[in-house]
């Protein structure tokens, strides 16, 4: 079966999130690998997607999505962004952000075309590129606060780089760029005349009072950013798969016309769910959301230290990576083992997240769980002494 296979799987790995998960489950542990987020939805948006289903909202929508979740996505990047977007022409309603990534990847990458990522760097953002035949080129931020050389970018640059992917806040790192770090590579992207790939699923998930930037409001950069979001993070929805991609209508038309290959469109209730989330929940949820995970971060990473696993605190998003060097084994994939074995704590060996030796040393965690499990994390790391 295997010479039946083309050449594209040979370079794309079983994801190590899931195969996390899955020793997750064979072990009976607490499963902090994948980030599932199984904290409570807003009651209004489960309502309203039952409303859309009983009411016979169950057949195709348009390519791009429903017109009211157009709009109401469109309001939400004005309000929040910054983001001037035409929802009959910008917008594209797609599965998952990681759905609306794929398909802008197929629509604006060529087989051979670079394209610069952060390392550590999102383990799906690699194998979209992948798939796609473009090439990954990593620049690497450093531990604990996850800054970057702007030299280092510049000399990442060649005749064949297309684009740059900015993920913030950042997983698996937590890291939220900052305005200056932003404008820096808006310079660089102008100047190569590249595009940016943003991945903003994690936008309201700010801590220490940070404020969410989004690239294409930099001047110069509304026409060359793509912009990713989605709600699966932000309604705890991550089996509904409704995100969306955000770009100029020439772009748009593209990314849509895969998207319409690809899925036809997103589940036709579930986005009219969203779309009332979006209209209805009060600025009010979005804070206590960013409190509520604020006080999670601090709990688990406080138990993470005194177990002797020091993490990089994170700015932002709901990962950390937790160094432990300390711990057995020479792989950040025998030391994950080593805690699922010992205490039954699952988390996602660093490999996953770097292109070289230096995920050995870092375990991720998400702690997008509910409180209970939070306490339960804590007692396990205890035990490690």
């Amino acid at each position: 079966m295997d010479r039946d296979l083309n050449q594209r799987m040979a370079a794309l790995a079983h994801s190590e999130i899931r195969a996390m998960t899955h020793a997750c489950v064979q072990a009976k542990g607490l499963n902090m690998a994948q980030g599932v987020c199984d904290t409570p939805v807003p009651p209004v948006v489960l309502r309203s997607a039952t409303l859309a289903i009983d009411g016979g909202k169950n057949t195709y929508s348009r390519f791009d999505g429903l017109p009211e979740l157009r709009l109401a996505i469109a309001k939400k990047l004005l309000q929040y962004n910054g983001i001037a977007a035409d929802p009959e022409t910008d917008i594209t309603v797609s599965a998952g952000a990681t759905g609306a990534f794929h398909c802008a990847c197929l629509a604006l990458l060529s087989p051979g075309d670079e394209v610069i990522l952060f390392e550590p760097y999102y383990q799906y953002h690699i194998s979209a590129l992948l798939a796609v035949e473009a090439v990954p080129v990593t620049v690497k931020m450093r531990a604990p606060d996850w800054t970057f050389s702007l030299d280092e970018v510049e000399r990442a640059i060649t005749s064949r780089t297309k684009a740059i992917i900015v993920n913030s806040p950042g997983n698996p790192s937590g890291k939220v760029f900052s305005r200056q770090e932003l404008e820096s590579i808006a310079v660089i992207a102008e100047r190569h005349d590249l595009f940016v790939f943003t991945d903003e699923i994690y936008e309201y998930f700010l801590y220490d009072g940070r404020t969410h930037v989004s690239m294409a409001t930099l001047p110069g950069m509304a026409d060359r950013t793509i912009t990713i979001g989605g709600y699966s993070k932000t309604f705890s929805i991550t089996g509904w798969r409704i995100g969306y991609s955000v770009a100029s209508a020439r772009g748009a038309q593209a990314i849509g016309a895969m998207n319409d290959l690809l899925y036809v469109c997103a589940p036709t209730p579930l986005q009219a769910g969203v779309a009332v989330g979006i209209q209805e929940l009060p600025g009010s949820f979005y804070h206590e959301l960013a409190r509520d995970y604020q006080l999670k971060r601090d709990r688990f990473c406080q138990a993470l230290a005194h177990a002797g696993l020091t993490p990089s605190i994170p700015q932002g998003a709901y990962y950390v990576l937790a160094d432990v060097s300390r711990l057995p084994g020479i792989t950040g994939k025998e030391r994950a083992m080593f805690l699922l074995e010992t205490i039954g704590l699952a988390g996602v060996p660093g490999e996953a997240f770097f292109a070289g030796t230096d995920g050995r040393r870092f375990i991720r965690f998400s702690y997008a769980k509910i409180d209970s499990d939070i306490d339960d994390a804590c007692r396990r790391l205890a035990r490690l002494g």
